[in-house]
């Protein structure tokens, strides 16, 4: 059993391992192999300010595990063990990894590993710690539960994480039009402009910055890399799935919200044009929508400018689809819980992500 980091004559065997994680499986699908290779490939506008070095665990001439070990330029505290994948559990081929990555958190001066962070928040957090056995949705983490073991038994703290489920078929409205009429007087809500797309992703990368920066992992963005990152995901959005919120004309919030895809991608697919033409033609196949990200400036916070942000997401989806399912929350953001608590039915998924200090 060696360690092997995947180069130019090799990278290609990392993505296929990757993907024959995902494909083929009644439970998961593969979401994330595009980002990936252009990671891998170095045509990611990403790469310009993480280091990456993707390596890959062999036995008798078989690929066994892989990570993308990789330090963000903007989070210089922590070395990441990105793109996580097993095959089985081997607590030994994962200790390959573990102490290459301790290797180059000291060449890095970080101090920090992390495990199941994907770059950037933006990009994945987190693996999947309980429903097993439930299909996953778009944008979510699916894993085998033996990931988790990999970190707890090397000394990781843990992070949880969890999610929240809607049954929409039976949802009154959020708020009452007496309300509705107040926001309306502080509060604007529009859909994004795909005609001006990327004055858009101006306004979201900014709202970003402003409402997340003392989130955990979360670093300063900029308008390419977001960009970037929608850009793809644009051909299946609508622009009613970006919406924003307005005071006075400044936008001070945005909600990104949109079905599970996961719902028209079979199992032997990965994310592509077939996705896209499926979910034009057939929308009414996805009986499911997801809360991805809500972000509001710290001065519009309990002020009521998530409160019209839903209520336009609501307006949306009325009638549509059966379920609602969010995108994790910190088990300790204790706002975001409420709020999950108030609108949804009750708690989902968990998840786990991982910290461990080196130095």
């Amino acid at each position: 059993m060696e360690l092997i980091t995947a180069s130019k004559n090799n990278r290609r065997h990392f993505l296929k391992f990757y993907r024959k994680q995902y494909l083929n499986n009644d439970l998961k699908r593969d979401t994330l192999s595009g980002m990936l290779k252009n990671l891998l490939y170095g045509k990611s506008k990403l790469c310009g300010s993480v280091d990456m070095e993707p390596v890959m665990v062999v036995e008798n001439n078989e690929i066994i595990m892989v990570s993308l070990l990789a330090h963000a330029h903007r989070m210089p505290e922590y070395l990441q063990i990105c793109f996580f994948e097993s095959e089985e559990y081997n607590m030994d081929a994962f200790n390959l990894i573990l102490d290459r990555a301790k290797d180059m958190a000291k060449e890095k001066k970080a101090a920090k590993l992390t495990g199941s962070l994907n770059i950037h928040v933006n990009y994945g957090l987190g693996f999947l710690a309980s429903d097993f056995d439930k299909k996953q949705s778009f944008g979510a983490p699916h894993n085998p539960e033996f990931y988790n073991y990999y970190f707890e038994k090397s000394g990781f703290e843990i992070i949880n994480m969890v999610s929240y489920k809607k049954d929409m078929t039976k949802s009154p409205d959020i708020i009452n039009n007496n309300v509705r009429e107040k926001l309306k007087e502080i509060y604007t809500v529009r859909k994004a402009d795909f005609k001006n797309f990327k004055k858009d992703i101006e306004i979201y990368t900014k709202i970003n910055n402003e409402a997340f920066s003392n989130h955990l992992f979360y670093y300063t963005r900029n308008t390419e890399e977001d960009y970037e990152l929608f850009k793809e995901l644009k051909y299946l959005l609508r622009e009613e799935n970006l919406i924003f919120v307005e005071k006075q004309g400044v936008p001070v919030g945005f909600m990104l919200w949109y079905p599970d895809f996961n719902e028209i991608i079979e199992k032997n697919e990965t994310v592509g044009i077939k996705t896209v033409l499926k979910n034009k033609l057939f929308p009414h196949r996805i009986k499911t929508f997801k809360i991805v990200e809500i972000g509001v400036i710290p001065e519009e916070r309990n002020k009521g400018a998530i409160l019209a942000l839903f209520d336009y997401c609501n307006k949306c989806v009325k009638g549509r689809y059966d379920t609602m399912e969010s995108s994790w929350i910190l088990s300790d953001n204790l706002k975001s819980k409420s709020f999950g608590i108030k609108w949804a039915d009750g708690e989902f998924k968990h998840y786990k992500a991982y910290v461990k200090e080196i130095i």
